[in-house]
């Protein structure tokens, strides 16, 4: 057992702690699979009433997958390219259909596979010190672990929105576009974390978990996100990377100018394979979708831009990634059509 995730049965619930805080509990393969086998043992634990993931070290949630990783092993033809993703999305599935409530303490930085671990649950526990984020289209992916299923599924085109700029949001935000489903004060987490612990589960063990949890509500405040939802669902309606960039050309707004300067900075081709992947992704079942991102992550492990992303964040960290093709133009039909077909080695299957 890797001792980067701890569990305990602590009164009524199963409670799980990432424990990276140097890493801000960045997920390893490692981590995915402990938390995979724990969750198979409580689940056939009758007396359970819930499952509590939190992050150590009071920064972060889970900042993300640990991509650095990935990009090593795809350099060195390791097949942690392949299982990586194939067992991150399936212990997504899997929370999503846990028997119990699954409640995430996104108590700080909640990024990429944070929010894999998290959004597919049944309650999301946001903070003040929450930092949300799906920043992938600025390292040559796409906004995966299931984010083709939730995005297209918050207020709007918002979820578009966030697929193409990364923007972070903070707690009022989170609440605004449904990522978080309660607001509480940082302070409060381990009192929550007891509440849970010794509430009475009976038949209806959601109804015992929103008891406990609403004994420590907070006002999240204003969203500035709504200040600008017109513009939003007008700019990002559409189902082109460059009819976006030409929407908020024309909003001429200091804030759409900023959107513009934003997007710019993405991979063109994760944009684009973005774009399809939320489009379609409003019209799948959250199977069928991860399936569709698996296919989606063994495309971009045969090309170019994730591993420049990578190498210009984390690596050489020079924040100038040389993005194959560098342009919109350049990405044609060919280009985004590899990342949906079907692998080498297979889709991913999911019980």
């Amino acid at each position: 057992m890797t001792r980067d995730i701890l569990f305990e049965r602590r009164g009524a619930i199963g409670l799980a702690t990432l424990n990276r805080p140097a890493a801000l509990n960045a997920l390893t393969l490692g981590m995915v699979r402990a938390y995979a086998r724990q969750l198979d043992e409580w689940q056939r634990d009758a007396a359970l009433g819930a499952v509590v993931l939190r992050g150590a070290g009071g920064r972060a949630f889970c900042a993300g997958g640990d991509v650095l990783a990935v990009h090593d092993a795809g350099k060195s033809g390791d097949h942690l390219t392949r299982d990586f993703f194939r067992e991150e999305y399936t212990l997504n599935y899997r929370i999503n259909r846990l028997r119990v409530p699954h409640i995430a303490l996104i108590d700080g930085v909640t990024m990429g596979g944070g929010v894999g671990l998290s959004v597919h649950g049944s309650h999301r526990v946001a903070t003040e010190k929450t930092l949300f984020a799906m920043p992938e289209t600025g390292i040559g992916l796409f906004p995966d672990v299931g984010g083709g299923h939730f995005l297209p599924r918050c207020p709007g085109e918002t979820g578009m929105y966030l697929a193409m700029t990364g923007h972070r949001l903070r707690l009022a935000d989170c609440v605004y576009v449904h990522v978080a489903t309660h607001a509480v004060a940082s302070a409060r987490i381990d009192s929550i974390v007891d509440a849970l612990a010794g509430a009475e589960y009976g038949a209806d063990k959601t109804a015992a978990v929103n008891r406990a949890l609403a004994g420590f509500a907070a006002d999240p405040g204003k969203p500035p996100l709504a200040e600008h939802r017109a513009a939003i669902d007008r700019c990002f309606a559409g189902d082109t990377v460059e009819g976006m960039l030409a929407a908020l050309e024309k909003q001429g707004t200091g804030w759409a100018k900023a959107q513009h300067a934003s997007m710019l900075t993405k991979s063109p081709t994760s944009m684009k394979i973005s774009v399809r992947q939320l489009r379609r992704g409003a019209r799948l079942n959250f199977a069928e979708e991860l399936r569709m991102e698996y296919r989606m992550s063994q495309g971009c492990m045969a090309g170019h831009d994730y591993y420049e992303g990578v190498r210009a964040l984390l690596v050489d960290k020079d924040s100038k990634p040389r993005w194959r093709p560098a342009t919109l133009a350049g990405v044609d039909e060919a280009i985004v059509a590899r990342h949906f077909i079907e692998p080498p080695d297979g889709d991913l299957r999911l019980a």
